[in-house]
């Protein structure tokens, strides 16, 4: 987020200047609080061109030494925004992270057309070393500058950020959905998809999605890896993928699942359509809510209106398609003994997964 756009503008220009002298230019943010979320950035002696060059880069800091760099004046959060010219930066890059150069060059060349997008070779780029600009480059070389920018910027890089810039109640509680809180301040509460509610608790972060809710602290809320890395040991998928899956013809948001069923949500964009294709241990029925379907089931087309519905049998060839100008959508009932994704066996796609 940026608040004052004329001051952006005017820092941009200053790092335009200092890239095009052949620098690696990064933008410091004034700080206004002892942030302990960001990086921090020691501003050098004053550059040629507006900016100045950079004295250290600072790792995340506790709170008594992000209170003594706001106190030193001297000291700017590390924005991870960046002006230099593409041949600089590669430069830089073979002499200092040769390996991820090496790797991303071997991903573009092994890369595939697939429609609208450019799919770099996964194998390729799994090789290059998992490392930030700033450590690969920028704390080694000796080219980088910085520009300091204060425009009222904030990456949102944590709930409390967002709840700094957020409208908030007469008790500094700031709320988005359907959000009620009695007796307590300082709170950022998120519903998306029900009522929630908070009595006489204050400064927490509530956030609450159709899968899964998040109850933290403000002040720690910066450091949720470890919870995420328990998720993810403990196999839940909800740490890697979210409910609602986005597919070449549109998207689907998989509603409740049972035994021996699973709701989903279809929107299948117009002029698209999902491919011919099969399962073995699956039957479906779709109703349509709004739209027009055209379905092929085995040999047969079918135009499906609102509120029609069509049933489709296990091991029977069938597609969708949206013959129309506005989004389908759809409600698709699941039922049988497996409904795994991966049941499901393409004959033709036009999407290139047949």
């Amino acid at each position: 987020v940026i608040d004052d756009a004329a001051a952006f503008r005017a820092a941009v220009a200053v790092a335009a200047r200092e890239a095009e002298a052949g620098s690696l230019v990064t933008f410091g943010v004034r700080p206004t609080r002892p942030e302990t979320g960001y990086g921090y950035i020691k501003a050098g002696a004053a550059a040629r061109h507006g900016g100045c060059a950079v004295g250290r880069f600072v790792e995340k800091p506790d709170r008594a030494t992000a209170e003594a760099f706001l106190a030193d004046g001297g000291y700017y959060w590390n924005s991870g925004m960046f002006v230099f010219r593409a041949s600089v930066f590669l430069d830089e890059l073979a002499r200092h992270a040769p390996a991820m150069l090496k790797a991303c060059a071997a991903a573009l060349e092994a890369a595939r057309r697939d429609l609208d997008f450019l799919r770099i070779d996964s194998a390729a780029f799994a090789a290059s070393p998992a490392d930030s600009i700033d450590y690969a480059v920028m704390e080694k070389t000796s080219r980088a500058a910085m520009v300091p920018l204060d425009a009222g910027w904030s990456d949102l890089g944590s709930w409390d950020a967002l709840w700094q810039i957020s409208s908030r109640d007469s008790a500094d509680n700031a709320l988005a959905g359907k959000a009620l809180v009695e007796g307590g301040a300082g709170n950022y509460v998120h519903a998306g998809s029900r009522l929630v509610g908070l009595s006489g608790v204050s400064d927490l972060v509530v956030v609450e999605t159709s899968d899964a809710v998040l109850v933290t602290d403000r002040a720690g809320a910066q450091d949720l890896k470890r919870l995420v890395g328990r998720l993810t040991e403990n196999g839940h998928p909800e740490a890697t993928l979210h409910r609602k899956v986005h597919r070449p013809w549109g998207s689907y948001d998989a509603l409740q699942e049972g035994a021996r069923y699973k709701v989903k949500h279809l929107v299948v964009k117009p002029g698209e359509g999902l491919s011919v294709q099969l399962h073995h241990r699956r039957a479906e029925h779709w109703v349509v809510v709004a739209g027009t379907a055209r379905v092929l089931i085995g040999t047969e087309m079918h135009d499906i209106s609102e509120n029609e519905s069509i049933y489709i049998p296990r091991e029977t060839r069938h597609s969708l398609e949206n013959p129309g100008e506005v989004p389908l959508e759809l409600i698709e009932v699941q039922t049988g003994d497996y409904l795994g994704e991966d049941d499901i066996v393409r004959f033709e796609d036009r999407y290139g997964r047949a």
